[in-house]
Protein backbone atom coordinates (compact mmCIF):
# COMPACT_ATOMS: atom_id res chain seq x y z
CA UNK A 1 0.00 0.00 0.00
CA UNK A 2 1.36 3.52 -1.03
CA UNK A 3 2.51 5.87 2.22
CA UNK A 4 1.38 8.74 -0.88
CA UNK A 5 -1.85 10.84 0.20
CA UNK A 6 -4.43 10.17 -2.13
CA UNK A 7 -5.55 12.93 -4.79
CA UNK A 8 -9.00 13.82 -4.82
CA UNK A 9 -10.62 13.43 -8.05
CA UNK A 10 -12.52 16.13 -9.92
CA UNK A 11 -16.08 16.55 -8.94
CA UNK A 12 -17.14 15.35 -12.06
CA UNK A 13 -15.96 11.74 -11.49
CA UNK A 14 -17.20 9.36 -9.23
CA UNK A 15 -14.70 8.39 -5.85
CA UNK A 16 -13.07 5.05 -6.88
CA UNK A 17 -13.89 2.20 -4.17
CA UNK A 18 -10.29 1.46 -3.72
CA UNK A 19 -9.20 5.21 -3.04
CA UNK A 20 -12.23 5.44 -0.68
CA UNK A 21 -11.80 2.72 1.78
CA UNK A 22 -8.45 3.32 2.11
CA UNK A 23 -9.27 4.35 5.50
CA UNK A 24 -5.27 4.27 6.71
CA UNK A 25 -4.73 7.14 4.05
CA UNK A 26 -7.83 8.64 5.12
CA UNK A 27 -6.98 9.04 8.51
CA UNK A 28 -3.28 10.30 8.22
CA UNK A 29 -4.74 12.83 5.46
CA UNK A 30 -8.07 14.13 7.43
CA UNK A 31 -10.37 16.94 5.97
CA UNK A 32 -9.06 16.02 2.49
CA UNK A 33 -12.13 14.68 1.00
CA UNK A 34 -15.79 16.34 1.23
CA UNK A 35 -18.79 14.50 1.88
CA UNK A 36 -18.90 13.51 -1.68
CA UNK A 37 -17.13 10.12 -1.07
CA UNK A 38 -19.74 9.11 1.83
CA UNK A 39 -22.50 10.05 -1.01
CA UNK A 40 -21.71 8.18 -3.72
CA UNK A 41 -20.35 5.22 -1.67
CA UNK A 42 -23.41 3.20 -1.94
CA UNK A 43 -24.09 4.49 -4.93
CA UNK A 44 -21.78 3.67 -6.56
CA UNK A 45 -22.41 -0.41 -6.39
CA UNK A 46 -25.98 0.52 -7.55
CA UNK A 47 -24.82 2.54 -11.02
CA UNK A 48 -22.04 0.02 -11.54
CA UNK A 49 -23.28 -3.39 -10.93
CA UNK A 50 -24.80 -4.14 -14.22
CA UNK A 51 -21.30 -3.27 -15.86
CA UNK A 52 -19.46 -5.74 -13.47
CA UNK A 53 -19.17 -8.34 -11.20
CA UNK A 54 -17.72 -8.19 -7.62
CA UNK A 55 -18.24 -11.86 -7.72
CA UNK A 56 -14.62 -12.85 -9.05
CA UNK A 57 -15.02 -16.34 -7.78
CA UNK A 58 -17.55 -18.86 -6.74
CA UNK A 59 -18.88 -18.32 -3.37
CA UNK A 60 -20.29 -22.06 -2.20
CA UNK A 61 -23.63 -21.32 -0.67
CA UNK A 62 -23.35 -21.62 3.22
CA UNK A 63 -25.97 -24.10 3.73
CA UNK A 64 -28.98 -24.27 4.97
CA UNK A 65 -29.31 -24.10 9.46
CA UNK A 66 -30.59 -27.11 10.79
CA UNK A 67 -32.86 -27.29 13.94
CA UNK A 68 -36.26 -24.98 14.37
CA UNK A 69 -36.00 -21.49 13.49
CA UNK A 70 -38.70 -18.86 15.08
CA UNK A 71 -39.76 -15.43 13.07
CA UNK A 72 -39.61 -12.70 15.83
CA UNK A 73 -42.03 -9.87 15.36
CA UNK A 74 -42.92 -6.33 16.68
CA UNK A 75 -39.42 -4.75 17.38
CA UNK A 76 -37.22 -7.56 16.24
CA UNK A 77 -38.97 -7.41 12.66
CA UNK A 78 -39.75 -4.25 10.14
CA UNK A 79 -41.74 -4.78 6.83
CA UNK A 80 -38.89 -2.57 5.15
CA UNK A 81 -38.20 -4.64 2.00
CA UNK A 82 -34.78 -7.07 2.93
CA UNK A 83 -32.11 -6.09 0.67
CA UNK A 84 -31.38 -9.34 -1.39
CA UNK A 85 -29.03 -12.18 -0.35
CA UNK A 86 -26.16 -11.48 -3.33
CA UNK A 87 -25.81 -7.77 -2.32
CA UNK A 88 -25.72 -8.61 1.87
CA UNK A 89 -23.28 -11.44 1.04
CA UNK A 90 -21.22 -9.49 -2.07
CA UNK A 91 -20.91 -5.95 -0.56
CA UNK A 92 -18.97 -6.09 2.55
CA UNK A 93 -17.01 -4.74 4.88
CA UNK A 94 -14.50 -7.16 6.84
CA UNK A 95 -11.17 -5.59 6.15
CA UNK A 96 -9.76 -8.81 7.58
CA UNK A 97 -10.54 -10.13 4.41
CA UNK A 98 -9.51 -6.75 2.28
CA UNK A 99 -10.21 -3.13 1.94
CA UNK A 100 -12.42 -3.74 -1.13
CA UNK A 101 -16.18 -4.13 -1.11
CA UNK A 102 -15.80 -7.60 -2.96
CA UNK A 103 -12.97 -8.93 -0.78
CA UNK A 104 -14.19 -10.64 1.45
CA UNK A 105 -16.39 -12.89 -0.80
CA UNK A 106 -13.79 -13.32 -3.13
CA UNK A 107 -11.12 -14.25 -0.24
CA UNK A 108 -14.09 -15.46 2.37
CA UNK A 109 -12.69 -19.16 1.17
CA UNK A 110 -9.62 -18.99 3.70
CA UNK A 111 -11.56 -18.81 6.66
CA UNK A 112 -12.66 -21.56 7.44
CA UNK A 113 -15.56 -22.02 10.43
CA UNK A 114 -15.18 -25.31 11.89
CA UNK A 115 -13.25 -26.19 13.86
CA UNK A 116 -14.42 -23.36 16.04
CA UNK A 117 -14.53 -21.90 19.93
CA UNK A 118 -15.57 -18.88 21.81
CA UNK A 119 -14.01 -18.43 25.18
CA UNK A 120 -16.75 -16.34 27.55
CA UNK A 121 -14.44 -14.92 30.90
CA UNK A 122 -13.56 -12.20 32.73
CA UNK A 123 -16.18 -10.97 35.38
CA UNK A 124 -18.10 -13.97 35.63
CA UNK A 125 -18.60 -16.61 37.85
CA UNK A 126 -18.85 -19.51 35.43
CA UNK A 127 -16.46 -19.06 33.09
CA UNK A 128 -16.83 -21.32 30.03
CA UNK A 129 -15.11 -22.30 26.21
CA UNK A 130 -17.30 -23.65 24.06
CA UNK A 131 -16.94 -25.33 20.57
CA UNK A 132 -19.69 -23.47 18.14
CA UNK A 133 -21.63 -26.34 17.45
CA UNK A 134 -22.24 -26.61 21.04
CA UNK A 135 -23.00 -23.04 21.36
CA UNK A 136 -25.08 -23.41 18.17
CA UNK A 137 -27.43 -26.21 20.26
CA UNK A 138 -28.06 -24.34 23.70
CA UNK A 139 -30.47 -22.27 21.89
CA UNK A 140 -33.58 -22.36 19.35
CA UNK A 141 -32.44 -20.13 16.29
CA UNK A 142 -34.44 -16.35 15.70
CA UNK A 143 -34.61 -15.16 12.76
CA UNK A 144 -34.63 -11.16 13.22
CA UNK A 145 -35.09 -8.82 10.60
CA UNK A 146 -32.84 -5.60 11.49
CA UNK A 147 -31.45 -2.00 9.52
CA UNK A 148 -28.18 -2.36 9.52
CA UNK A 149 -26.26 1.12 9.10
CA UNK A 150 -22.54 1.52 7.73
CA UNK A 151 -20.62 4.67 9.19
CA UNK A 152 -20.04 5.12 5.41
CA UNK A 153 -23.67 6.22 4.77
CA UNK A 154 -25.35 3.36 3.09
CA UNK A 155 -27.98 0.65 5.00
CA UNK A 156 -29.41 -2.26 4.32
CA UNK A 157 -32.38 -4.43 5.59
CA UNK A 158 -31.08 -8.25 6.68
CA UNK A 159 -32.60 -10.95 8.24
CA UNK A 160 -30.37 -12.75 10.66
CA UNK A 161 -30.46 -15.96 12.07
CA UNK A 162 -29.28 -16.48 15.97
CA UNK A 163 -29.94 -15.62 19.64
CA UNK A 164 -29.90 -12.45 22.14
CA UNK A 165 -26.42 -12.21 23.47
CA UNK A 166 -28.84 -11.48 26.47
CA UNK A 167 -28.85 -15.40 27.20
CA UNK A 168 -25.63 -16.32 26.57
CA UNK A 169 -24.34 -13.56 29.56
CA UNK A 170 -26.76 -15.19 31.65
CA UNK A 171 -25.03 -18.50 31.34
CA UNK A 172 -22.13 -17.35 32.16
CA UNK A 173 -23.28 -15.18 35.45
CA UNK A 174 -21.61 -12.24 35.50
CA UNK A 175 -20.26 -10.87 38.86
CA UNK A 176 -21.59 -7.68 40.14
CA UNK A 177 -18.25 -5.74 38.96
CA UNK A 178 -18.88 -6.35 35.52
CA UNK A 179 -19.48 -3.25 33.33
CA UNK A 180 -18.80 -3.66 30.29
CA UNK A 181 -18.45 -6.42 27.45
CA UNK A 182 -15.04 -7.08 24.95
CA UNK A 183 -15.08 -8.59 22.19
CA UNK A 184 -12.34 -10.31 20.14
CA UNK A 185 -12.29 -11.87 16.69
CA UNK A 186 -9.80 -14.05 14.93
CA UNK A 187 -6.46 -13.40 14.51
CA UNK A 188 -4.93 -15.27 11.94
CA UNK A 189 -3.26 -14.24 8.83
CA UNK A 190 -3.46 -17.03 6.77
CA UNK A 191 -7.06 -17.48 7.43
CA UNK A 192 -7.88 -13.80 7.07
CA UNK A 193 -5.06 -12.90 5.02
CA UNK A 194 -6.28 -8.75 5.39
CA UNK A 195 -4.02 -8.75 8.78
CA UNK A 196 -1.28 -9.36 7.28
CA UNK A 197 -1.55 -5.46 6.05
CA UNK A 198 -1.33 -3.03 9.12
CA UNK A 199 -4.47 -0.97 8.04
CA UNK A 200 -5.26 -1.44 11.28
CA UNK A 201 -3.97 -3.01 15.14
CA UNK A 202 -5.44 -6.64 14.85
CA UNK A 203 -6.93 -8.24 16.33
CA UNK A 204 -10.36 -6.60 15.68
CA UNK A 205 -11.72 -5.17 19.33
CA UNK A 206 -15.08 -4.10 19.84
CA UNK A 207 -16.87 -3.31 22.97
CA UNK A 208 -20.43 -2.45 25.16
CA UNK A 209 -21.43 -1.13 28.09
CA UNK A 210 -23.44 -4.14 29.90
CA UNK A 211 -26.95 -3.00 29.50
CA UNK A 212 -26.45 -2.15 26.50
CA UNK A 213 -24.85 -6.26 25.60
CA UNK A 214 -27.98 -7.07 27.81
CA UNK A 215 -30.59 -5.36 25.93
CA UNK A 216 -33.18 -7.52 24.11
CA UNK A 217 -32.11 -6.13 20.46
CA UNK A 218 -28.87 -7.41 20.64
CA UNK A 219 -28.08 -10.21 19.13
CA UNK A 220 -25.48 -12.80 17.93
CA UNK A 221 -25.55 -14.01 14.35
CA UNK A 222 -24.95 -17.50 13.15
CA UNK A 223 -27.04 -17.37 9.95
CA UNK A 224 -28.72 -15.74 7.56
CA UNK A 225 -31.80 -15.52 5.08
CA UNK A 226 -32.42 -18.93 6.82
CA UNK A 227 -28.62 -20.09 5.47
CA UNK A 228 -25.32 -20.85 8.30
CA UNK A 229 -23.18 -17.18 8.37
CA UNK A 230 -21.40 -17.05 4.78
CA UNK A 231 -17.59 -16.30 5.68
CA UNK A 232 -17.65 -12.99 4.32
CA UNK A 233 -20.40 -11.62 7.00
CA UNK A 234 -18.40 -13.15 9.99
CA UNK A 235 -18.75 -16.63 10.29
CA UNK A 236 -19.52 -18.21 12.34
CA UNK A 237 -20.44 -15.57 14.89
CA UNK A 238 -20.77 -12.07 14.56
CA UNK A 239 -22.14 -9.28 16.86
CA UNK A 240 -25.23 -7.58 15.68
CA UNK A 241 -26.36 -4.40 17.52
CA UNK A 242 -28.57 -2.58 14.97
CA UNK A 243 -29.20 0.74 16.79
CA UNK A 244 -25.28 1.37 16.43
CA UNK A 245 -22.71 1.51 13.15
CA UNK A 246 -22.09 -1.42 11.25
CA UNK A 247 -18.66 -1.07 12.42
CA UNK A 248 -19.61 -1.80 16.24
CA UNK A 249 -20.39 -5.66 14.91
CA UNK A 250 -17.59 -7.97 15.44
CA UNK A 251 -16.99 -10.29 13.19
CA UNK A 252 -15.66 -13.94 13.61
CA UNK A 253 -15.17 -13.82 17.30
CA UNK A 254 -13.30 -16.07 19.28
CA UNK A 255 -13.52 -14.31 22.82
CA UNK A 256 -16.47 -12.39 25.15
CA UNK A 257 -15.06 -11.07 28.32
CA UNK A 258 -16.75 -8.61 30.62
CA UNK A 259 -14.81 -6.04 32.21
CA UNK A 260 -14.93 -3.55 35.09
CA UNK A 261 -13.11 -0.74 32.73
CA UNK A 262 -14.25 0.45 29.17
CA UNK A 263 -12.48 -1.69 26.48
CA UNK A 264 -10.44 -0.30 23.57
CA UNK A 265 -12.15 -0.72 20.05
CA UNK A 266 -9.70 -0.78 16.98
CA UNK A 267 -11.79 1.83 15.11
CA UNK A 268 -11.28 4.08 18.30
CA UNK A 269 -8.26 3.48 18.62
CA UNK A 270 -7.14 4.11 14.89
CA UNK A 271 -9.14 7.64 14.73
CA UNK A 272 -10.91 9.02 18.23
CA UNK A 273 -11.95 11.67 16.50
CA UNK A 274 -13.83 10.27 14.24
CA UNK A 275 -15.33 6.68 15.62
CA UNK A 276 -16.75 6.93 19.35
CA UNK A 277 -16.44 3.97 21.81
CA UNK A 278 -20.72 4.41 21.51
CA UNK A 279 -21.18 4.71 17.58
CA UNK A 280 -25.12 5.05 18.05
CA UNK A 281 -26.14 5.89 14.76
CA UNK A 282 -27.12 9.85 15.13
CA UNK A 283 -28.55 12.16 11.81
CA UNK A 284 -27.37 14.98 13.90
CA UNK A 285 -23.59 13.79 14.48
CA UNK A 286 -21.95 14.31 11.54
CA UNK A 287 -18.71 12.13 10.40
CA UNK A 288 -15.83 14.99 10.44
CA UNK A 289 -15.46 14.15 6.49
CA UNK A 290 -19.41 13.68 5.80
CA UNK A 291 -23.03 14.47 6.84
CA UNK A 292 -24.50 11.26 8.26
CA UNK A 293 -28.05 12.97 7.86
CA UNK A 294 -28.89 10.82 4.93
CA UNK A 295 -28.23 7.59 3.78
CA UNK A 296 -28.71 5.24 0.65
CA UNK A 297 -30.05 1.77 0.74
CA UNK A 298 -28.04 -0.56 -1.39
CA UNK A 299 -31.14 -1.37 -3.75
CA UNK A 300 -32.21 2.14 -3.74
CA UNK A 301 -30.87 5.27 -5.95
CA UNK A 302 -32.98 7.97 -3.87
CA UNK A 303 -31.13 8.79 -0.30
CA UNK A 304 -33.20 8.62 2.51
CA UNK A 305 -33.49 9.94 5.78
CA UNK A 306 -31.19 8.51 8.61
CA UNK A 307 -33.20 7.85 11.77
CA UNK A 308 -31.73 8.28 15.23
CA UNK A 309 -30.68 5.27 16.49
CA UNK A 310 -31.54 3.60 12.93
CA UNK A 311 -35.23 3.62 14.13
CA UNK A 312 -34.89 1.94 17.10
CA UNK A 313 -35.03 5.19 19.80
CA UNK A 314 -38.08 3.78 21.10
CA UNK A 315 -36.16 0.75 22.36
CA UNK A 316 -32.77 2.04 23.63
CA UNK A 317 -33.03 6.04 23.73
CA UNK A 318 -33.08 5.11 27.49
CA UNK A 319 -29.73 3.73 27.75
CA UNK A 320 -28.31 7.29 27.30
CA UNK A 321 -30.73 9.64 29.05
CA UNK A 322 -28.56 12.31 30.49
CA UNK A 323 -26.00 11.89 28.49
CA UNK A 324 -24.32 14.41 25.81
CA UNK A 325 -24.59 12.16 22.18
CA UNK A 326 -21.97 14.81 20.95
CA UNK A 327 -19.91 14.07 23.10
CA UNK A 328 -20.11 10.32 24.09
CA UNK A 329 -20.46 9.85 20.31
Amino acid sequence: MSDKPPVEPPGSEITSERLYLRRRDFLRNAGLFTGTAAAVAGGLYLLTRKQRRFMDAYVPDAGAVTGPVVKAKGEFDTDEPRTPYEDVTTYNNFYELGLDKNDPARLAHHLKPRPWTVTVDGEVHEPKTVDIDQLLSWFTMEERVYRMRCVEAWSMVIPWLGFPLAALLSRVKPTSHARYVTFTTLMDPEQLPGQKRPVLDWPYLEGLRLDEAMHPLTFMAMGLYGKQLPAQNGAPLRLVVPWKYGFKGGKSIVRISLTRTMPLTTWNMAAPHEYGFYANVNPAVSHPRWSQATERRIGDFERRPTLPFNGYGEQVAHLYAGMDLRENF
